[in-house]
């Protein structure tokens, strides 16, 4: 019974909120990987766009529940999650036309691109706040457990009670059917074909006779989809505040970077590495460990490496190491 306590007590406080927060990062390190991959520049308003498209998500998830309108025990905010892709999509369309095409044609070097990115991300975030403000929001509705976690330990007589929330669910789902999709497109259509030939090799690509600013625009256009469903799902997950996002910046491009930048594959490894090592170095073990330790071999202590307030440390301390002795990442991307 004290290792089935101990197994509930893991998969409550590591398992699932780990798995749940890397599909979040995973989803946000494909958008990274892909514009670097394709655009060539890391876009450092990438959690300003995941704010903004969140943000978009809740103004009509809020309009639909003013209309009565709800999915079940589903989150609202699914339903109004289309209008949050589309929008976003348009805004970053826009600003490749305003901004970044006048790089792309002078040929400026990655890294003046990047400053450019970080300009945008500046206006887009002080437009997000503008928006939806600068408070903590809960926008999750409908059904709260999927397993509820009173329930559990009535029906097992267990001391834990393993609660799995409707959201965490969700969040597990929905990534993995976006990753089948994106990979399902990049693989066996003849766009995403396009889109794969024209990062191996532009010239080569261009020889062929693809459109590069079709190219272009698709890729702004599935980058945005996965930076809305991310931010999203993460704002289900936990809350929405703006500021968050930016803060998501550094474990989703230390994902990008470990799985090897341009990498696909790469990026859902890292998502899931960099939130496993998240949050099981922050987590004080004691309470797993007092159900397998003896007594007399507890500690005092909590049994905790780091505290939660140098989380993101972790993901900092991961990218350099991988930058210090495998800058391609471990399925060798684009050496950064």
């Amino acid at each position: 019974m004290d290792f089935l306590n101990a197994l509930v007590a893991l998969l409550n406080f590591v398992v699932i909120p780990a798995t749940a927060y890397g599909a979040q990062l995973a989803l946000g390190a494909l958008a990274a990987t892909l514009v670097y991959g394709v655009l060539r520049f890391s876009n450092f308003a990438l959690g300003d766009t995941m704010a903004f498209g969140a943000a978009v998500v809740i103004l009509f998830t809020w309009w639909f529940q003013s209309m009565g309108i709800s999915f079940g025990p589903v989150p609202t905010a699914i339903l109004a999650l289309p209008f949050g892709i589309a929008a976003m999509s348009a805004v970053a369309l826009l600003t490749d036309r305003t901004v970044y095409r006048y790089y792309r044609r002078v040929k400026a070097k990655p890294v003046i691109v990047v400053i450019a990115s970080m300009g945008v991300m500046f206006i887009m975030a002080g437009i997000t706040r503008m928006i939806i403000g600068v408070q903590e929001i809960q926008f999750a509705d409908g059904q709260k457990f999927l397993i509820d976690p009173t329930a559990f330990r009535t029906a097992t007589g267990l001391n834990e009670g393993l609660a799995l929330r409707m959201t965490q669910a969700i969040t597990v789902v929905t990534a993995g059917l976006v990753v089948w999709a994106l990979f399902w497109f990049l693989n066996r259509t003849r766009t995403g074909k396009s889109m794969r030939a024209y990062s191996d090799n532009e010239d080569l690509a261009l020889l062929s006779g693809i459109n590069p600013e079709r190219v272009v625009a698709i890729t702004w256009i599935i980058a945005s989809g996965l930076a809305v469903i991310a931010g999203t799902l993460y704002g289900l997950d936990k809350s929405y505040k703006a500021f968050n996002y930016f803060a998501l910046l550094l474990p989703i491009f230390a994902a990008a970077v470990v799985g090897g930048l341009g990498n696909p594959l790469g990026a859902i490894a890292g998502g899931f590495l960099i939130a496993f090592s998240e949050i099981g170095l922050t987590y004080a073990w004691k309470k797993v460990a007092s159900y397998i330790l003896p007594e007399s071999l507890m500690p005092d202590g909590l049994m905790q490496l780091l505290s939660t307030e140098y989380k993101f440390s972790v993901s900092f301390a991961i990218l350099i190491i991988v930058l210090l002795f495998k800058p391609t990442g471990i399925f060798k991307g684009k050496a950064v």
